[in-house]
């Protein structure tokens, strides 16, 4: 610490504080060895001077009492070099405070200072504390505060004093910060304590600070609560300097309280967007909310709570808006959340007031109701659902109102949703929908309403009904395939006969013709039995190579007779038809359902045509979402001048239960059945329609080409040598409980050279087979439907002791309803009823001459 003399007789010299301790430091040093050296040298000259005496005691004290002072010098040295160490490191630390720092006696008068307040004593002529600092300060108020601090400073209690420098020439304003300028104002806190330092008394303590002070200890305890408040605070004067800050306020602003209060921040600077004009107290007091440039990357939003003003200067308060933003935000979320969840519900939402009106519902709601928001707002709710369907649905509203649930309901207050009303909107969709109920209350006795949840059960409800429908068509199928299963086994009897008949009355014979009739009659019923088993798909698949032509030929009948005579049908052919594999009856029930689909779309009549051709492609052909590859085809086309179909059902006509007619008078199954056989078969079928000028359905088949035909011929021409020879030798177990059928069957084999065993039921059958002759037969022939033991389980016990027989079913029924009977891997044959005496023995001959057929 610079040190200055306590009594001065001229005003303060500008020497500096470091060369004035060096004169002291070096006074104490001449002192502290000076006056041992000076002692010694005396008592070594009087040793000197002793030495000659005969007694040499008086030399030899003089020389140790030399010594000793010498000693005395060295350590005097030492000390106060320790001393002078230890000053120095006490005037670096006082030289490093950023305050101004000064001790004054008792009268006031400057003791000592630090290099700052040197700065400030140097501009001014006196020696007191106080008119040092009130010649940097303003007069008047200022002045009077330092009086009043000095006094404060004598009564033993301390102080503060805030004044503003508006002189501040030495450029380091207390605290060593540069002012940038002489007479800008620069805020200061002068504060005062008395010293208690040992040996001296009334010293006091002074320090200038240019930023917030720190509490005095006992005093001014408001001032931790200014820097510890919740809110901003800043003290301006009446032009919007910034005076002071609290601390609070500095860490919104992400700046130091010194920066802030260097008296070079003016309110203005505070703002991230400052009005217009001039910006004062009274200014800022009139507006609600503010952003204030905070050294972050956003602004900071505060509210304006109060401006007190006065004449020494504004106090103002400012409230951190930034948590109340931040609940804002999350409050704006929660909105949109709610909005997006009710906007985007696959379910209806709706708000109905007490008396039943709809107060607010979400667009699926609208959607179902097929209306808009305007039309429907403030409607009874009732008035959107159909007319059948209101009493219901308002008792249940009424009872969930007036929190008296019903029976199996829990949809009050305090329950969940209860049990479903379901009722069909007014719409033009009319969507059947189940209506969940809750009520809920407001603040007000007449605020009470209920929420509605409506799911659509539309879907659901089809479903239902379709696979009731499903339900019936398979009832329908099991009747017809049951018809066709008896009609079988007549028919296979009476052709069966007939052939038998033919075998002695040959052409020329006055019976023949009779015969004949007979014969063709009985395949005529058996087509139309084939009919039946393909409307229940129950028919037995036999793909082979087949002409369209032909095909439709056979059916021209049929068809005239499906359509009626109100109806044109036309065929047309192309030249050169190509061969398709196909199985017929599959094929047939594909025409037969696109002529009853055209016919349905002609009630009026109209003409229907059907066309054949050939199409060679060289690239893909893409309809809708199908995509045919290039190659050869053979096309049909069923074209009808109907009602036509509209663009929205036509990605959907191929769905299976899909129908435009009316209910009960279609199935949905037709075009389904048509688009799984035809790609079943390797081939497309498209679709070309318009509203009012008719449908045109296109089915385009694999063309067999020469390598298949080929392959083909070999097939067919051993067919045809079997036909030329059906003769053969073995013994055959025919198994059938029909009577008809068995005598023709084994007449008929008998003809063709075979020995036939005749069993009625399959336990019969397992009697001869176990018997002596049992172990001749090469061949069993038997029906899959018997009474007690059917064919498939005779078969399979039979495979236990005779596991390399050849067997042949026969039935009434689909291949298909018997086979899952059958072990996995079993091979077996299969001749669907009914069938001629040709056909019969070819397939015995067929199964005699072939290799073994064991089963797995």
């Amino acid at each position: 610490m610079a040190v200055f003399p306590s009594r001065p007789s001229s005003a303060p010299s500008a020497t500096p504080p470091e060369n004035l301790a060096g004169g002291v430091a070096r006074a104490g040093l001449a002192l502290v060895t000076g006056v041992p050296l000076l002692a010694a040298a005396l008592f070594l000259a009087a040793s000197l001077s002793w030495w000659g005496l005969p007694d040499r005691t008086a030399s030899l004290a003089a020389i140790a009492a030399a010594g000793a002072f010498l000693l005395m010098a060295l350590l005097g040295v030492l000390w106060l070099r320790q001393v002078a160490a230890r000053t120095a490191v006490l005037r670096a630390v006082v030289e490093a405070v950023p305050d101004a720092l000064a001790v004054a006696g008792a009268d006031g008068r400057l003791l000592a200072a630090n290099g700052a307040f040197a700065a400030l004593a140097n501009a001014v002529d006196g020696r007191r504390v106080v008119d040092i600092l009130a010649h940097h300060c303003r007069e008047g108020a200022d002045s009077q505060r330092l009086r009043e601090l000095e006094e404060a400073v004598r009564r033993g209690e301390g102080g503060e004093a805030f004044v503003v420098f508006v002189d501040d020439t030495s450029g380091q304003a207390g605290g060593g910060h540069p002012s940038g300028g002489v007479g800008r104002p620069a805020p200061r806190l002068v504060v005062a304590r008395p010293l208690v330092a040992a040996g001296q008394a009334s010293l006091s303590e002074w320090r200038v600070r240019s930023g917030g002070a720190i509490p005095v200890p006992g005093s001014h305890p408001w001032r931790e609560l200014w820097d510890l408040a919740p809110l901003g605070v800043m003290l301006v004067d009446g032009a919007g300097t910034l005076l002071r800050v609290n601390l609070t306020l500095a860490d919104w602003l992400g700046h130091t309280r010194d920066l802030l209060e260097d008296g070079s921040r003016h309110l203005r600077d505070l703002l991230a967007t400052p009005p217009l004009g001039e910006l004062f107290p009274g200014r800022l007091a009139g507006m609600a909310e503010v952003e204030l440039a905070a050294a972050r990357a956003a602004p900071l939003r505060a509210s304006v709570l109060h401006v007190a003003s006065s004449s020494g200067g504004s106090l103002i308060f400012l409230g951190d808006l930034t948590r109340e933003t931040a609940r804002e935000e999350e409050l704006r979320r929660a909105e949109q959340r709610f909005q997006r969840f009710f906007q985007f519900a696959p379910t209806g939402f709706a708000f109905v007031d007490g008396e039943f009106r709809l107060a607010e519902c979400n667009p699926t709601f609208l959607t179902m109701a097929d209306l808009r928001l305007g039309d429907v707002q403030g409607e009874p709710i009732a008035s959107l659902f159909q007319p059948e369907h209101r009493a219901n649905l308002l008792a249940r509203l009424g009872e969930v109102l007036e929190g008296r649930p019903s029976a199996g309901a829990g949809g009050g207050m305090g329950g969940g949703m209860g049990t479903p009303v379901e009722a069909r909107l007014r719409g033009t969709s009319g969507a059947v929908v189940h209506v969940y109920s809750r009520r809920f209350d407001g603040e007000g006795d007449g605020d009470r309403g209920l929420i509605l949840h409506l799911v659509d059960m539309t879907a659901q409800k089809n479903l239902e009904a379709q696979f009731v429908q499903s339900q019936k068509m398979q009832a329908i199928g099991q009747l017809a395939g049951g018809v066709a299963h008896d009609f079988n086994n007549l028919l296979t009897a009476m052709i069966g006969f007939c052939d038998l008949l033919l075998l002695r009355h040959k052409p020329g014979d006055q019976s023949f013709s009779d015969i004949m009739q007979i014969k063709q009659n009985a395949n005529r019923a058996a087509n139309l039995v084939r009919q039946l088993l393909a409307f229940s798909r129950q028919q037995t698949l036999q793909p082979r190579v087949l002409s369209i032509t032909d095909v439709l030929a056979e059916l021209s009948n049929l068809l005239r007779r499906l359509i009626g005579e109100n109806i044109e049908l036309r065929m047309l052919h192309g030249r050169d038809t190509g061969l398709v594999r196909v199985d017929q009856g599959q094929l047939e029930q594909v025409i037969i359902n696109l002529v009853v689909n055209a016919r349905d779309a002609m009630p009026k009549g109209g003409r229907l045509t059907i066309v054949t051709g050939n199409l060679h492609t060289t690239e893909p052909i893409r309809h809708e979402t199908e995509e045919m590859p290039p190659g050869d085809w053979v096309v049909v086309e069923v074209i009808d001048t109907g009602i036509g179909i509209p663009p929205e059902n036509l990605q959907r006509i191929f769905e299976p239960f899909f129908s435009t007619k009316e209910v009960g008078s279609g199935t949905g199954l037709g075009l389904s059945t048509v688009y799984g056989i035809v790609r079943q078969t390797g081939g497309f079928v498209f679709v070309e329609s318009k509203p009012g000028e008719g449908a045109k359905f296109s089915i385009h088949l694999p063309r067999l080409d020469e390598k298949a035909l080929a392959q083909a011929a070999p097939a067919e021409e051993s067919k045809d040598k079997a036909a030329a020879d059906l003769t053969g030798m073995g013994t055959v177990l025919l198994v059938e409980d029909e009577d008809a059928v068995r005598v023709f069957g084994a007449r008929a084999l008998r003809n063709k050279g075979y020995t036939v065993l005749e069993a009625r039921s399959g336990e019969e059958a397992l009697d001869l087979l176990q018997g002596e002759r049992g172990g001749d037969v090469d061949l069993i022939v038997t029906d899959v439907v018997m009474p007690q033991m059917d064919g498939p389980t005779m078969i399979e016990q039979v495979r236990r002791f005779r596991p390399d027989v050849k067997v042949i079913f026969i039935s009434g029924y689909a291949e298909d309803r018997f086979r899952h009977s059958l072990k996995d891997g079993a091979v077996v044959d299969f001749l669907p009823k009914p069938f001629s005496l040709k056909q019969l023995a070819a397939k015995v001959k067929e199964v005699m001459e072939g290799a073994p057929r064991t089963g797995a």
